[in-house]
């Protein structure tokens, strides 16, 4: 008789081992680091406004002195690049250096264990605890545990909706049970997805749906660092001797995504090197050298110096620093008035009593100056032409948008046909500030 093959395998919870060391030293430093700037820079003010706001009704991202508008986009899009290259650089330079220290995924989860641990206890504790029966001490531990992990998770959800919904306004609306259906669901959400992400499925995210895990082979290169086993000194296992492993397996105890770093460089492996402040531990304990389990590239075990300048990290950096130069440059001379010219549908062109040609425009002024400003409108490249609209000047005041409808007349019987020309608003009070937008002015045929 033959058994059917498992096509299915329920996940194996990891009890990730606590260790002590350098790297957990500069985990827990960094974990610190980014989760006080993701929930303490809401409550930022700049100019009497939250100093990061993207605001979406509005259509406006603050971000402290600079306020973008959807016509500054294609800064985001620079900005997502830059990150991208920025990824592959280090990512060729020090291996999953992001994963291990930077990762949301990553930070969140240390906060997940680290509670776990609050109220559950160390390793050998919860598994012991998971494997015994249900009493009211496992079913206080598990409740507490619970408790802090939907706290948590809908404080994060509130934080991260207070980037978009200022953040004073929707904590006093969180307090009072006020939250409009939308912001509501969000803050749901995302609690939501917090919770998921990082109390259940962990190490699964990274191993399964994260497609970094599966793509970095194409960044690496044998001189890229990352996290090994010392096989020719470590081998054989478990005989004793000065430079042997033991095998305490307290490296795999120690490993997030459970995996065995003697086994060879692995997608699973997050750089977080865990298993490195486990290994040394041991050995300092044992009075062996450390480094058994180390930072180090394939170049050097092979006795080979490494290389970091390299043809990969020198053309990964000399696009990375053009992209940053030129988007600080962008930036820096990113114009304050935008101008959007939009032609009225009904009608093509019209002829007025007098013989003149008219073709009317929706116009949209777009102060992204820090002061108000009077702009006139004018046009080039339309001989004799006449702008004429509800006022001959248009205040606008800081941050804000003004649609106006404009109608340009020319004489009769001046232009046939179709004409590109430009619309232009200009300050009156600072005659720099000048928007243009291209135009088509149509007549007779």
């Amino acid at each position: 008789m033959t058994t059917a093959p498992v096509l299915y395998a329920a996940q194996q919870k990891v009890y990730p081992r606590e260790v002590s060391g350098h790297f957990a030293r500069l985990r827990i430093a960094a974990a610190i680091m980014l989760l006080g700037l993701f929930y303490g820079v809401p409550w930022l003010h700049w100019n009497g406004r939250q100093a990061l706001l993207f605001d979406l009704p509005a259509r406006k991202f603050y971000i402290f002195g600079l306020t973008l508008f959807p016509q500054d986009f294609y800064l985001l899009a620079w900005l997502l690049i830059v990150a991208a290259v920025s990824l592959f650089f280090f990512t060729a330079l020090a291996g999953r250096l992001w994963c291990g220290y930077a990762c949301p995924q990553t930070v969140w989860t240390e906060v997940f264990v680290w509670m776990e641990r609050l109220t559950e206890g160390n390793r050998s504790q919860q598994i012991k605890t998971d494997l015994g029966p249900w009493t009211l001490r496992k079913l206080a531990r598990k409740t507490g545990k619970q408790t802090l992990w939907i706290v948590f998770s809908g404080f994060t959800g509130a934080t991260f909706v207070g980037y978009f919904s200022p953040i004073g306004g929707l904590a006093e609306r969180i307090a009072t049970a006020g939250l409009s259906f939308w912001e509501g669901f969000w803050v749901l959400f995302y609690a939501a997805a917090t919770y998921g992400n990082a109390g259940f499925m962990r190490e699964q995210v990274c191993k399964y749906m994260c497609p970094y895990a599966r793509f970095q082979s194409a960044m690496f290169d044998r001189d890229t660092l990352i996290i090994t086993y010392d096989a020719a000194r470590g081998e054989p296992r478990g005989v004793r001797g000065r430079d042997n492993c033991i095998d305490c397996t307290l490296c795999v105890q120690a490993c997030p995504t459970g995996i065995d770093i003697r086994n060879g460089l692995q997608f699973d492996c997050i750089a977080c090197a865990a298993c490195i402040d486990a290994c040394d531990a041991v050995m300092t304990k044992i009075g062996s050298p450390t480094g058994l389990v180390r930072y180090s590239t394939q170049s050097e075990i092979d006795g080979v110096p490494r290389r970091i300048l390299r043809p990969r990290t020198l053309i990964y950096a000399s696009i990375l620093m053009l992209l940053v130069s030129g988007f600080v440059y962008a930036v820096a001379h990113r114009s304050p008035v935008a101008l959007d010219v939009i032609r009225d549908r009904n009608t093509l062109y019209r002829e007025l009593d007098d013989g003149r040609i008219e073709n009317v425009f929706t116009v949209r002024i777009i102060n992204k100056d820090q002061h108000a400003h009077t702009f006139r409108l004018y046009t080039s490249g339309l001989q004799n032409a006449v702008v004429d609209s509800d006022s001959p000047a248009q205040q606008v005041d800081a941050e804000e948008v003004k649609t106006v409808v404009v109608r340009v007349r020319i004489p009769p019987a001046q232009e046939h046909g179709g004409r590109q020309f430009t619309l232009l608003a200009r300050a009156s009070d600072d005659p720099k500030l000048t928007a243009a937008s291209p135009a088509r002015f149509f007549a007779k045929p």
